[in-house]
């Protein structure tokens, strides 16, 4: 009896959430779209635009909308088998500890991994850095049918070059009209792209580093150049804040997620690519056999 009252309960819970996101008065896309005049202090780490629920109604309306996306998935997927092109890009930029691993876990792993492509970025290598700085990042953009994800991406070359001075500025300037040129041809090409700054405040992030020295079992997810890295901070928000106002384009826009609450960041990200597959009008691709014909055939069949 007790089970069955546990069962109700959490689908009441689950109806409440899908509710919750129901009801907002924006779209996520619109509420969290970098466009003119966007100043990236102005937005607060830890607030939840367009949601209203608490970190409970946030859990259970990730978890309330993974049916949907593994369908809208699928059902993408499906269609590349039938000749179909359509592909989404996914690119999740950060500072150190802002989530990127938990979107990895609890969003996209959702889905069926066999329709996902996942690359994560570090610093290039060798034979990377004998190329252009777009180079490696062609060579792991999604096939059709597939959503891939830029754990990090080509951002980082108008990012971390900038702040350590690794190539000249000049260079390094001409990068935002070479990435908008890059992601005009891939919308050209079918793929939809979706951006997302996982947007965390210091003092958060000072919590989570201090977190990983605490635990054992998080010293692994720590790196002594994380703390490196955190000296320069005001240099990456400005960079950061450059990037989203020169590359942040119609076709291509960039979303900002606060993130100092990792249930909120999860939801916003997963909302926004829900409405990015949505919006392709996705349906399964009819047969290209006759069904009845091959009903028959198998209701005949005597093995």
């Amino acid at each position: 009896m007790a089970k069955k009252k546990d069962t109700k309960a959490k689908k009441k819970d689950s109806t409440k959430a899908t509710k919750a996101v129901e009801a907002a008065a924006t779209t996520w896309a619109d509420a969290l779209r970098v466009g003119e005049g966007f100043t990236l202090a102005d937005v607060d780490p830890r607030s939840t635009p367009t949601f209203t629920g608490d970190k409970q109604a946030g859990k259970d309306a990730l978890a309330a909308a993974d049916a949907e996306l593994d369908t809208l998935q699928e059902q993408l997927y499906a269609q590349s088998r039938a000749g179909g092109r359509r592909r989404v890009l996914l690119v999740v930029q950060g500072m150190d500890t802002s989530g990127k691993g938990g979107i990895m876990r609890h969003v996209v792993g959702s889905v069926d991994p066999q329709g996902v492509e996942h690359t994560a970025f570090k610093a290039p290598s060798v034979e990377e850095k004998k190329h252009p700085f777009l180079w490696r990042i062609r060579r792991a953009l999604p096939g059709p049918g597939m959503i891939g994800v830029f754990d990090r991406s080509h951002y980082e070359d108008v990012l971390v070059v900038r702040v350590h001075d690794l190539v000249p500025p000049g260079q390094w300037k001409r990068r935002y009209a070479t990435i908008n040129s890059f992601e005009e041809s891939l919308a050209d090409d079918d793929v939809t792209i979706i951006k997302v700054m996982l947007h965390i405040s210091p003092q958060e992030q000072k919590e989570r580093l201090g977190e990983r020295l605490e635990r054992p079992d998080k010293h692994w997810k720590f790196n002594p150049r994380d703390l490196d890295e955190r000296e320069h901070w005001a240099d990456y928000q400005e960079a950061y804040q450059v990037l989203l106002e020169r590359c942040s384009t119609e076709r291509a826009p960039w979303f900002v997620v606060p993130a100092d609450r990792k249930w909120y960041a999860r939801l916003a990200v997963q909302q926004l690519l829900l409405e990015h597959l949505r919006g392709l009008d996705l349906t399964w691709p009819e047969a290209d056999f006759d069904v009845e014909e091959q009903q028959a055939r198998l209701a005949a069949s005597e093995v």
